[in-house]
């Protein structure tokens, strides 16, 4: 797995002492083995005085070094993930007397930061985190959309860092577990609080900040957390047709800057606009290059016979990528997973996150991402569209605009309906999930809007941005690298979704029209019947078999893991499993219904046997 991990601490200068170094060489070789899947290659340990960094990268980019010196002035980085602004960074430098064409990820930042300081964070367009020691202070980085994850746990004389809790841990941290980890699970999940782990004291750098590292005299480490970059409103001026212009040219500069040149590339397809676009003008950009993007779509055995729409999920994806293929002429190759596939990879997308996922959703990902990682090195999504420019269900319906809660998961019913009723009234969920919502809602920018609908639409906006882009966001960019496979999302490209962020609704949506910007800007691109597809989420099983399959695992479990029985209760699962089903109203999105449920508990069941 791609990632990164490190520590500060103020108690041994390692460098003075053998028996010390080796100590803490350890920590950080268990550190980098809990990072490491398929990246033994690249992986680094550095040691310094008093902190100790740690990678595991798959890009060839990376090298060993990670320390430059600059004006009698020395730094050292470690790093993780993609800059995609990187010549417009490295000209930066052209007046300072520093050959910057063929610097690295690691030293182009190391040089950027020494000679402009902390201000250039916000300059820097990627998806990624680092950190960075010099004179006995740290400073760890996350990207401003928050697509590389990096978490921290701080005592009085220990700080450290990693791309995941289970780094921490490997490190000599205990995790424990509380009441508030249930009621992100349960009444959140598989979302989770910006800033918050499922861990007690294990702490999230948020999007778009960083946090600087110190101590004083008394060798006590404190720190400050410092936001560089952030959502806000901005009264949108810019005409229709000049808005309709800017969006277009945001789209295909994002991309343009994530098709990095001399590696392979390839596009994931699922037929609606937001995929079809992304890979319609990726693909006319290469075939200037007379370079090859071949695209593949994601199937489910047994679904042409068992599919039945919804109001969510309305059609197959396979007719509208053959329009795509057939319009694009691409290299195409179909993906198809079974039951069996799905169940193969629910325990080690809970490896990925420390934490239960979105169940066989994300496992089926995982499995389409290893096959796709045999023969690629990046792949481009459509991932984030619906949330910056509107497209989900609760951004159009009455009742969901209106609800007074999370629109994506409004019903804790159906969430606790499984649980033990004495265990679901010790947590108090419904008040826990109350705070989150308004906690997060008193965060969202002032906006001038007069209409209360679209001011509604604004506040569901930035928090269908911060919550739920997140998820997705979180989910792709983990089964990605767990496989090898470097998957990019240009939508979410900072400077695109600031600026949409603030353009009012009727531009949005004009006529009523869903997603209409994104139309507007396909229309040079793709045929009609892509552009005036009805939004079908990411696919799913609706194999019988695969829930009867779920269903047993779920039952055996109660047997294998007996904590579980203080938990779920295992009358309510049986007869659950035995009842009819509403798939069209799923409990998280709109994708997670019967089956993920009960495999969501059985993912429960595994962390917990893991982490308590």
């Amino acid at each position: 797995m791609s990632g990164i991990a490190g520590y500060f601490q103020t108690e041994f200068d390692v460098e003075r002492n053998h028996t010390l170094y080796a100590i803490y060489e350890s920590k950080l070789t268990n550190m980098q083995d809990s990072l490491i899947t398929n990246c033994h290659e690249n992986s680094i340990i550095y040691m310094k005085h008093h902190i100790g960094f740690t990678a595991s990268n798959f890009s060839v980019t990376h090298r060993d070094s990670i320390s430059v010196t600059y004006k009698n002035r020395t730094a050292s980085i470690v790093f993780t993930g993609n800059i995609y602004n990187s010549n417009e960074l490295k000209y930066k430098l052209s007046s300072y007397d520093i050959s910057a064409y063929e610097l690295c990820n690691e030293e182009l930042i190391l040089y950027l930061y020494l000679v402009f300081g902390e201000d250039i964070f916000k300059e820097i367009n990627g998806g990624f985190s680092f950190a960075i020691y010099e004179n006995n202070s740290l400073i760890i980085v996350r990207d401003p959309i928050g697509i590389k994850p990096l978490f921290y746990h701080c005592t009085n004389n220990h700080f450290i860092f990693a791309s995941q809790p289970k780094s921490i841990f490997a490190y000599g941290i205990k995790p424990e577990l509380t009441n508030e980890s249930w009621c992100e699970i349960i009444g959140l999940g598989p979302a989770r609080t910006p800033g918050k782990s499922l861990f007690k004291n294990i702490f999230e750098v948020l999007p778009g900040n960083y946090i600087k590292v110190t101590f004083n005299s008394q060798d006590i480490i404190s720190y400050q957390t410092h936001c560089y970059w952030e959502l806000t409103y901005n009264h949108h001026t810019d005409p229709y047709l000049d808005t309709v212009d800017k969006v277009n040219y945001l789209i295909k500069d994002s991309i343009k800057k994530q098709l990095t040149k001399d590696t392979t590339i390839c596009s994931l397809l699922s037929g609606g606009i937001d995929s079809s676009l992304v890979t319609s003008i990726a693909k006319s950009m290469m075939d200037k290059e007379n370079r090859e993007l071949k695209t593949y779509a994601f199937e489910f055995e047994g679904n042409e016979i068992f599919f039945n729409g919804n109001s969510f999920q309305n059609s197959l994806d396979r007719p509208y990528v053959e329009i795509m293929r057939k319009y694009l002429n691409s290299n195409h190759k179909y993906l198809t997973c079974d039951s069996s596939g799905q169940i193969k990879y629910l325990k080690e997308t809970v490896d990925m996150r420390d934490a239960p996922c979105m169940a066989d959703i994300e496992s089926s990902l995982m499995y389409f991402c290893n096959e796709i990682s045999e023969t690629n090195n990046i792949a481009l999504t459509g991932e984030c569209a619906d949330e910056v420019f509107g497209g989900y269900p609760w951004f159009h319906r009455d009742e969901m605009i209106n609800s007074n809660s999370f629109p994506w998961s409004k019903d804790l019913s159906v969430r606790t309906s499984l649980f033990n009723d004495s265990f679901i009234q010790s947590l108090n969920l419904e008040e826990y999930v109350d705070d989150a919502y308004k906690t997060s809602l008193s965060k969202c920018p002032e906006s001038d809007y007069n209409n209360e609908k679209d001011k509604r639409r604004f506040e569901i906006g930035y928090l269908t941005i911060n919550w739920f882009m997140m998820t997705l966001v979180n989910r792709m960019e983990r089964c990605s690298v767990f496989s090898g496979l470097d998957a990019r999302v240009p939508f979410a490209d900072y400077r695109l979704v600031s600026y949409v962020f603030s353009i009012p609704w009727e531009y949005k949506c004009k006529e009523g029209s869903v997603k209409h910007l994104l139309k507007e800007c396909g229309k040079d691109f793709l045929p009609p019947e892509i552009i005036n597809r009805k939004k079908s989420p990411y696919p799913k099983t609706y194999n019988p078999e695969y829930e009867k399959m779920i269903g047993k695992l779920l039952l055996e479990e109660f047997d294998n893991n007996y904590a579980l029985n203080f938990i779920v209760d295992k009358n309510k699962v049986i007869n659950y499993i035995n009842s009819s089903k509403d798939y069209g109203k799923p409990w998280y999105g709109q994708l997670m219904a019967g089956p993920q449920m009960l495999a969501y508990i059985l993912q429960i069941s595994y962390w917990l046997k893991k982490y308590s």
